[in-house]
């Protein structure tokens, strides 16, 4: 298993972006959180094609702390059924991944 993921999140705002964000690093589910600028989201959602504007957090953290950033995103997120992805890091920078253990609590 590794042991670093990339947790992907859209959101409707930036109010919101930063509302997780702050959220997912005071309580250290996640090392950093990068909040894009806008995108331009295209999805099929009950039966229509819907086009928003939205913003993507791009979340740095460990595996077994994905269940916690799920949960913390489902409280905080104001959609129905928000994107939540995860997917591992298979190489990095030695010195940026030992700063993902220390501010996740390991």
């Amino acid at each position: 298993m590794n042991k670093y993921i990339v947790v992907f999140c859209t959101v409707p705002s930036e109010e919101t972006g930063h509302a997780i964000a702050e959220s997912l690093v005071g309580k250290q589910f996640a090392a950093c959180v990068n909040i894009t600028g806008d995108i331009h989201s295209t999805y099929s959602w009950k039966g229509e094609v819907c086009r928003e504007s939205e913003r993507l957090l791009i979340i740095k953290s460990r595996p077994e702390l994905f269940g916690d950033i799920e949960k913390e995103i489902c409280t905080l997120h104001p959609y129905e059924v928000p994107e939540i992805i995860s997917v591992p890091i298979t190489q990095g920078f030695q010195p940026y991944l030992s700063w993902i253990d220390e501010m996740t609590g390991k």
